[in-house]
């Protein structure tokens, strides 16, 4: 399937889950992802969930880096530039919606890419050379390409793999991992 086409699929596919699968979903990721070798860094840029998208809920993920002791960072969209600056989630750090419903810290202290050592990304759909397919406006590739060649991207997805996203292109990121409710996916 293409990719215009996966985005229509999946969104609503995600629609019609309840608060209640979201919550049991987003908590069955987030235990697959404590099996991954993705402990030991030190910088782990995870997104926030847009509930009105009916996103992965990452607050047990967030909860587990908080636990670990892990340096969290989270972004500010700029939909100008199609890029994003990421800052350190801490105690003082002031969390606000968007017009497009993001949640994002007002300001902070800026981490740069090149810090970064592990990013969750949010997806509509995956396929099982580990594509991925967002929302179309392209900032977690230009992110991504701006990132370590060795930085873990894994992908949260309530769905599993699609056999194949047709129209992949250069400028597309490749996922590491892709961890849904039922298994993780890996790409390396």
């Amino acid at each position: 399937m293409t990719k215009t086409e996966l985005r229509k699929t999946y969104k609503a596919l995600r629609n019609d889950l309840s608060e209640n699968d979201i919550d049991n979903f987003s908590l069955a990721i987030s235990n697959l992802l404590l099996k991954l070798p993705i402990w030991e860094y030190s910088f782990y840029h995870i997104f926030l969930a847009i509930a009105e998208q009916k996103e992965v809920n990452t607050d047990y993920i967030l909860n587990i880096l908080a636990g670990k002791d892990k340096n969290i960072l989270i972004s500010k969209s700029d939909f100008k530039t199609g890029g994003m600056t990421h800052f350190l989630l801490t105690d003082n750090t002031v969390i606000k919606k968007n017009k497009y419903n993001i949640p994002e810290p007002i300001d902070g202290i800026e981490i740069t890419n090149n810090k970064i050592e592990v990013v969750f990304i949010p997806l509509l759909a995956f396929d099982k050379q580990g594509n991925r397919v967002g929302y179309g406006k392209g900032f977690y590739d230009r992110f991504l390409a701006d990132c370590n060649p060795e930085t873990i991207k894994i992908g949260l997805s309530f769905f599993e793999a699609e056999t194949e996203i047709t129209d992949v292109f250069d400028g597309d990121i490749a996922l590491d991992y892709c961890v849904t409710p039922k298994r993780v996916y890996r790409f390396l």
